[in-house]
């Protein structure tokens, strides 16, 4: 049985996980490769780039445009911190993992301990993932230009060549002033290097996988829906990075939390070039990649880059599309054709209203600097991420089959990113020949509930077992086996993994999971706990491989989703939805509609901060109030069809 040696560090001493304080330092259980803290000269304030690189286009200069993007917010973003919270009462230390990738500069200048990050410059540390990080990235397998990287923290498997790890925020730095960049001819005032890595989708990769390094070394099936071969991983708490998961195995090999990078590697995308956007499926030549292909024909090269570089549909054509424009404001910088927007647009538009509306009352843990000019950025920001969405799935009816198709438009999963608190579905309103409302699939609504002392009125789905209701989302959750070697290591058998949604009791007890039956898994929240994918329904995307999303731990839940290719087969990149109409529907409308965090999360979040962590101690309920007063995470529209029913 393991030991609770966790609870121990370098001299602060925590009798059980609900009292538990904080790390002073990372344990090595959650520490990864990459260039660490300190090792290298500190990043430079994004607001420096701003003087050259903002203020002259809002539309399209690279600082206006990612000063409103929820990148530029990251460190501010309150369901973060509410998460982190709950992450340090499960596993002590584990919030340097989060902090590495939210508050990189603060990460880099050795502010990430104690790990609940409240060492982090409520002022410096505040402007999330800034320029200078992603301008000096370089591929850390070594393949272009070196970074910083020392012996053991090594991003890559050593071998020649080098595969590199993406993901989990293991960037390797290069040390000094110089940026990098795409282009060769920049006539700038500082060091720069064309970088071919800042074309590829690896880049984005660094962050955009998401791996739990201690399921990965710890639980019993290496937190993966393909375990670990013996001796590449410890099953000791405290063991040496060297034995560790995350130093023996690429980072989509083990505990899975989110997997954007590998969807999109797993995908036909990233090997198609825009220039064959017209090969493409019919369905396809819509959305996202009729967007991406129209904005890359201002190059004047079919597709490709302005240079004679072929262009793929990659994480940075779609999310960074390009534009005719300068890189700079100094009348020397060239008009570029091919010049990434620098927005780096997603579909979160309720991130952007809560930092604003949390902001406004001096109630950020970071970052409370916000100006005008900020806050309009967040506005124009909000605009596009709702045009992404749009873009994002198409609905064709087919009627000869009596079947809704939902086609995924985009690079990766539809829906994508962090699962927790995410979810897509479609609400079909059914009309007779009056125009009377029959029923409604997928309704959303208010709720009553009893938060604590409160009784409020809330909005979700208001039937979440209606058998009429499509909904597409991932669940994680904890395994029974792991459950009992969780309280082994000294959690609670009292750790409350799920809580009635409308009376705000628990439900389900890490106890009662390791009194289940061997290989039962429940979903709950508790991200760093979660060693299990209960279920994955999201919709995979154009050209999803069977093979290489097993490799990557990425495939649906169950496999057999989506036309069950199995071995060497490829996943349908749509879902089809057979239709139930009610007696006398003469007229339906499908609406889909997309959620960035529900209630069901938020109240969790705000439930299960036991306020043991001063620091931290009333994140749950700042994100709480601030998702209640700005709208509640209303739905958004990705989609809409009107059909009348013969």
């Amino acid at each position: 049985m393991r030991s609770p040696a966790f609870l121990l560090r370098q001299g602060l001493v925590a009798l059980a996980p609900a009292f538990v304080v904080f790390a002073l330092t990372a344990p090595t259980d959650v520490q990864l490769p990459g260039t660490q803290p300190q090792e290298v000269v500190g990043l430079q304030p994004p607001t420096d780039c701003g003087n050259c690189h903002g203020t002259y286009d809002p539309d399209v200069s690279p600082y206006d445009t990612w000063v409103g993007s929820p990148m530029a917010h990251a460190s501010r973003d309150p369901l973060f911190w509410a998460a982190l919270a709950v992450a340090e009462q499960d596993f002590d230390g584990a919030g340097d993992l989060c902090l590495r990738c939210h508050l990189p500069s603060g990460w880099m200048d050795g502010r990430s301990e104690p790990t609940d990050g409240s060492a982090m410059d409520p002022l410096t540390d505040g402007e999330g993932v800034e320029c200078m990080l992603c301008h000096r990235l370089t591929n850390p397998d070594d393949s272009e230009w070196q970074g910083v990287q020392n012996p053991p923290f090594i991003a890559n498997d050593g071998g020649n060549p080098a595969e590199g790890w993406y993901g989990s925020g293991m960037y390797v730095l290069a040390d000094g002033d110089t940026r990098y960049g795409p282009y060769a001819n920049v006539n700038a005032p500082h060091p720069t290097r064309q970088s071919r890595f800042h074309r590829d989708p690896a880049l984005c990769g660094t962050c955009h996988d998401v791996s739990n390094p201690v399921t990965g070394d710890l639980a019993p099936n290496n937190g993966a829906q393909v375990p670990l071969p013996p001796g590449s991983f410890s099953d000791q708490l405290g063991s040496p990075v060297t034995q560790k998961a995350g130093f023996l195995n690429p980072p989509y090999a083990y505990g899975v939390v989110e997997r954007t990078f590998s969807e999109h590697m797993a995908s036909s995308w990233p090997t198609t070039r825009v220039s064959d956007y017209g090969n493409l499926p019919a369905e396809l030549q819509d959305g996202a990649p009729a967007a991406a292909w129209s904005a890359a024909q201002i190059a004047g090269n079919g597709g490709d880059y302005e240079d004679g570089t072929p262009r793929y549909f990659t994480c940075q054509t779609c999310h960074m599309h390009p534009v005719e424009a300068k890189g700079a404001a100094q009348v020397m910088a060239p008009v570029r054709k091919d010049m990434p927007l620098h927005d780096l647009t997603g579909g979160n538009v309720w991130l952007l209203d809560v930092v604003q509306w949390l902001e406004t009352r001096n109630r950020l843990r970071v970052g409370n600097t916000l100006d005008q000019f900020e806050h309009q950025a967040m506005d124009r920001a909000k605009s596009r991420a709702r045009a992404t969405l749009r873009s994002a799935a198409r609905l064709e009816l087919d009627r000869a089959n009596g079947i809704l198709r939902v086609y995924n438009l985009t690079g990766h999963k539809l829906l994508t990113g962090y699962p927790e608190g995410r979810r897509m579905w479609l609400n079909v309103r059914w009309y007779d020949d009056q125009g009377q409302l029959l029923r409604e699939d997928g309704a959303y609504g208010p709720l009553s509930v009893q938060v604590g002392p409160y009784q409020l009125t809330v909005e979700s789905i208001l039937d979440l077992a209606d058998p009429n209701l499509h909904l597409w989302e991932a669940k994680m959750g904890i395994g029974q086996e792991w459950a009992n070697e969780l309280l082994g290591m000294g959690l609670s058998p009292n750790l409350v993994l799920e809580y009635d949604r409308i009376t705000g009791l628990p439900t389900r007890t890490l106890g009662q999971l390791a009194a289940e039956p061997p290989g039962t898994a429940w979903p709950t929240f508790h991200f760093v706990l979660n060693d299990t994918v209960v279920s994955d329904d999201r919709i995979p995307p154009y050209g999803f491989s069977y093979d290489e999303a097993r490799r990557r731990n990425a495939l649906p839940v169950p496999e057999t989703l989506y036309g069950d290719p199995g071995p060497g087969g490829t996943y349908q990149h749509w879902a089809e939805v057979p239709l139930n109409p009610p007696t006398g529907a003469k007229r339906a409308e499908f609406s889909l509609l997309y959620q960035a965090t529900s209630w069901e999360y938020v109240q969790f979040l705000y439930l299960a901060n036991d306020g043991s962590n001063a620091f931290l101690a009333s994140a749950g309920e700042d994100l709480a109030r601030a998702w209640y007063a700005t709208g509640m995470a209303h739905p958004e529209l990705m989609a809409r069809l009107v059909v009348t029913i013969p």
